[in-house]
């Protein structure tokens, strides 16, 4: 489980960074997908999983 929420958080950011650079006028969407990379990295941290 702990693998695939790591997965989760990299497929989130790497979508991220596409989306801004490739199509900057989808910016809600890319957002979005910034917002739940960070939420799931605070969850890792509050629940004191390992990076």
């Amino acid at each position: 489980m702990r693998d695939l929420l790591w997965l989760i958080i990299v497929i989130l950011i790497i979508g991220w960074l596409i989306g801004y650079f490739a199509f900057p006028a989808i910016g809600n969407l890319i957002h979005i997908l910034l917002v739940l990379a960070v939420i799931a990295i605070l969850y890792k941290i509050i629940t004191g999983r390992r990076l």
